[in-house]
């Protein structure tokens, strides 16, 4: 929410912050006292009236700051998401206040990546549910903190294989609701052409590699029905195309690179 903040700042008792432009009040961070008993004084002083004003309190604490999370609790305030380095909770004062939510999905991305031979790149896991025999499916995982997604598929691509590609197109997309901490799973299947054609198998995740024939893929018993179907999708759709239109932000469309 930070990255909302406008130039309404307000301090008070040594604790300071700025409201959003939805009408809630961050916390400044760096107005964090280091002791939980300044923090629970300067909390007690200022929160009837930031509770008054505003639809949302939000307070980022630090690493180095944890002591001061069962003051905030002990206010009122709830736990909204974690990363390494902080824990954000914030602090609803009315029933219909509206909490922006926490991030629901991961994203994965998945290749298929077909040779000029008609064979496609696939990939047995070191761990896997049925480990009696072999599952192959299409190289991938999950993306990185703010990557690409074009970035992000040809980085897996090379790390699990050692096959380096191009992006073409995004082809189809994958949504359902058992991803790891309840979170809900986006898998966007990609088509990426080959650049190199040698594998270097990533022996930490990766039991087998190779290139298969796209026609012993679609007949195996070892693959998921899933995976038959992108495959054969690859095959006859041309995707969506990758597009650049800011610095921050990637477009698939028919039209994206008109």
């Amino acid at each position: 929410m930070a990255d909302e903040l406008t130039a309404d700042t307000v301090s008070g008792e040594g604790l300071s912050g700025a409201r959003n432009r939805y009408g809630d009040f961050v916390i400044d961070a760096g107005s964090l006292p280091e002791s939980a008993s300044d923090f629970e004084e300067q909390l007690g002083r200022v929160l009837p009236g930031w509770r008054a004003g505003h639809k949302v309190l939000w307070l980022e604490v630090p690493l180095r700051s944890t002591a001061l999370i069962p003051v905030a609790v002990g206010e009122g305030f709830v736990f909204h998401h974690a990363r390494r380095e902080a824990v954000t909770l914030t602090l609803a004062p009315a029933p219909d206040s509206f909490v922006y939510p926490d991030a629901s999905h991961y994203v994965g991305a998945g290749g298929v990546v077909i040779d000029d031979r008609r064979r496609v790149l696939v990939v047995s896991e070191r761990y896997r549910r049925d480990m009696s025999r072999p599952f192959y499916k299409l190289p991938g995982g999950l993306l990185h903190h703010r990557e690409d997604l074009a970035d992000g598929v040809v980085r897996e691509v090379l790390e699990e294989t050692g096959v380096r590609t191009r992006f073409l197109a995004v082809n189809s997309v994958r949504h359902r609701h058992s991803g790891a901490f309840d979170h809900s799973d986006l898998y966007v299947v990609c088509r990426l052409a080959p650049i190199t054609g040698e594998i270097v198998i990533q022996a930490s995740e990766i039991e087998e590699c190779f290139w298969m024939p796209v026609d012993d893929y679609l007949r195996s018993k070892d693959v998921h029905d899933f995976n038959r179907r992108i495959v054969r999708d690859a095959l006859v759709n041309p995707g969506l195309p990758y597009a650049r239109i800011a610095p921050d932000a990637e477009v698939f469309m028919v039209n994206g690179t008109a």
